[in-house]
């Protein structure tokens, strides 16, 4: 029997007459019926966050009430972990290996760590401006914020972002996305048991091309946090745009690894292999496009190649597995199409390319590990995102090349740079037009530092004290201390 998943609105699960199923991506059948909002719900949604947020208690909680609230909901993760993590790996396809040992803990962590640092980032802030006046800043929340989230890592960017809003004094509006909404409303749950007062958290699951629109030009709203595609985000930035707000934009990435002939080669290799297979590299800061110095191109392409004809695809349910499958069918099809078009523009396919034969697989959305060469810096798969398991390797002969061929797109999100030289490692670091920067590891991310890209990958940060300031606005209080109470604007037209 698949799982039911109804919306969660100003307190109350709800049942809408328009439901979707939602598919294993690994086997294709059926695991859950969750509902979907009309115009209708995105309504009754924006309605009590804006209630909640002008006459309710949230926003006028002390900081020490929020917290508990907060842990509360950490340790309502941790209490569901193991359900948390099935749900996560039959719904997004994600490896049983990855769901329990990476998203789910760092789902829960993302709360914990908000609740022990959210305090010392909301300190007021005074200034003795000068003997006529002194100054403070006050945080504030925003207000109402809507969180739209993508598939790729569904609960965990959801309590990337629910965590700093609320820790801020934000109500929340939430949307999944309709591929993947299982553990987000299975969250709700937790939320609603945490005693959270009504309407500060609403979720609500829908197509965006449905309730978009009406989600994201509504002046009730203060600010949208996407995270999602460059085309959904333009979107998103137009309708927004009726009613102007305040944005925070993470978009695709086509982020570069930088590989130096000083390298361990098996580090480097099994390394580079985490950066573009993980998640059978359907994520932002997939590092895409791998750069090796010319005098180890040759070994390193050849290692890597014959590990990743290694790496197992398999059944999601499976912790043997090593990569699942593709999101969708359509994700699929895109990623073919975009191969199709490389090979077409002289790339050469030297491993997979191709959709499995395994009979265990056919049901569900595999594709094999692929390696392509002679990619041309203008062809389309060298500048555009495929978000799928395709990788090309290029060589390059100096620093300077390296960091031209990582800068010539439009992207900006993150990069990888292998080197025992440090000093130039961390030289080079700062000439990458990227927002992350990894140095000899990939995929790190810590809830004290703040991630986001540049140039069309978008603008805003996530974590750390910058990006939970994102989700505070500051006001400027003056108070006059002159002589005798009489500031000089008393004075200025002489009555």
């Amino acid at each position: 029997m698949s799982i039911k998943c109804p919306l969660y609105i100003n307190g109350q699960f709800i049942e809408t007459a328009d439901k979707q199923n939602i598919i294993n991506p690994s086997t294709g059948k059926v695991i859950a019926e969750a509902c979907l909002a009309s115009e209708k719900e995105a309504e009754l949604a924006i309605a009590s966050a804006r209630a909640a947020s002008d006459q309710g208690p949230w926003p006028q909680f002390s900081h020490l009430q929020r917290k508990e609230f907060i842990l509360k909901i950490a340790q309502g993760i941790l209490d569901n972990a193991a359900s948390l993590a099935q749900l996560e790996m039959q719904n997004a396809g994600k490896p049983i290996k990855e769901t329990t040992f990476m998203d789910i803990p760092s789902s829960a962590k993302a709360f914990e760590s908000i609740a022990n640092n959210f305090i010392d980032y909301l300190q007021d802030e005074e200034f003795s401006i000068s003997n006529e006046a002194k100054g403070k800043v006050l945080s504030e929340p925003m207000g109402v914020v809507v969180l739209i989230i993508p598939w790729n890592y569904p609960l965990l960017i959801a309590c990337w972002k629910l965590a700093q809003a609320l820790a801020a004094g934000n109500v929340v509006i939430l949307k999944p996305s309709s591929l993947t909404p299982v553990t987000v409303l299975e969250l709700a749950k937790i939320i609603h048991n945490s005693g959270l007062p009504a309407g500060v958290v609403n979720i609500i699951n829908a197509s965006g091309s449905k309730i978009g629109e009406a989600l994201c030009a509504d002046k009730r709203v203060d600010m949208i946090s996407f995270t999602g595609s460059n085309e959904i985000g333009k979107q998103i930035l137009q309708y927004s745009s009726k009613n102007v707000k305040k944005s925070i934009m993470e978009l695709g990435g086509k982020s570069a690894s930088l590989i130096f002939d000083d390298v361990d080669l098996d580090t480097a290799v099994n390394g580079s292999l985490v950066s573009i297979f993980l998640n059978q590299g359907q994520m932002c800061t997939a590092m895409s496009r791998i750069f090796v110095q010319e005098d180890i191109y040759d070994k390193f392409l050849d290692s890597f190649i014959e590990k990743a004809k290694r790496i197992k695809l398999g059944l999601a349910d499976d912790y043997q597995t090593q990569m699942g499958p593709l999101i969708s069918d359509a994700q699929r099809k895109k990623v073919i199409g975009y191969i199709e078009k490389a090979k077409a523009e002289g790339a050469k396919v030297l491993c997979g390319g191709k959709i499995p034969d395994k009979a265990e697989l056919k049901n569900g959305y595999f594709f094999e590990p692929t390696v392509l060469v002679d990619v041309g810096a203008h062809s389309h798969i060298f500048k555009e995102e495929v978000f799928g398991p395709v990788v090309l390797i290029h060589k390059f002969s100096g620093s300077d090349e390296a960091v031209a061929l990582a800068n010539s797109i439009d992207f900006g999100l993150a990069a990888c740079i292998w080197s025992k030289d440090l000093f130039l490692a961390q030289e080079l670091a700062g000439r990458l037009n990227a927002g992350v920067v990894w140095i000899n590891t990939y995929g790190m991310f810590y809830n004290q530092l703040p991630y986001g890209g540049f140039k069309q990958s978008g603008f805003g940060k996530e974590l750390g004290r910058q990006g939970f300031l994102e989700y505070v606005r500051f006001k400027s209080v003056i108070i006059d201390q002159s002589d005798g109470g009489k500031p000089l604007v008393n004075y200025w037209y002489g009555f």
